[in-house]
């Protein structure tokens, strides 16, 4: 049966780096990095252009395509609203895959630390986009309550596995999350 995991968690944190490892060592399974997709719709570049409705069609329909292939899919995205977490577990089912939810955490004043350094060592421009809009609507203040929403959807999920991603410990954090998809 395929899987589609959800690999949640705060900006920065290390998803896209875990799900591309997890896909690499796992034949057929699709690291569906929406960051990666934006850069497929044209606009995204600017702020007026609200590139995530054409996006998550996108997902929806690679998702379904994939599993119906019979392969895993890993999603690496940050989703704090139990009912679109829903949504995937939903989609999961009705195309015969299994569904897990896993979180990559740190303490939360770290977490918020990690998303400012990614975007200061990054020269992607989806990443350099992606911290000025949150620079522009708040900064810390902004992250600070993804991270608590983002804890409050855990609780009301507890069947989601919570795994803690210390920085630069990628090979350790990637061995617990191996271990919980096992």
């Amino acid at each position: 049966m395929p899987r589609f995991v959800h690999l949640n968690g705060p900006p920065g944190i290390g998803k896209s780096t875990l799900s591309a490892l997890w896909a690499g060592r796992n034949p057929g399974a699709l690291n569906l990095d929406v960051d990666t997709l934006h850069h497929l719709i044209g606009g995204w570049q600017s702020e007026e252009t609200d590139t995530w409705p054409a996006v998550w069609a996108l997902v929806r329909a690679m998702v379904a395509t994939h599993l119906d292939g019979g392969h895993d899919v890993i999603l690496p995205q940050f989703v704090a609203t139990d009912d679109e977490i829903a949504g995937f577990e939903k989609l999961a089912h009705e195309h015969g895959a299994d569904f897990r939810t896993v979180v990559l955490v740190d303490d939360r004043d770290a977490a918020i630390e990690r998303f400012g350094r990614r975007a200061r060592d990054s020269d992607d421009p989806w990443i350099r986009h992606h911290h000025h809009l949150v620079e522009a609507a708040g900064g810390p203040v902004v992250l600070g309550g993804m991270y608590d929403n983002l804890m409050d959807v855990v609780r009301l999920r507890p069947a989601t596995v919570v795994i803690l991603s210390a920085e630069d410990a990628v090979q350790q954090t990637y061995d617990l999350l191996a271990a919980a998809l096992r």
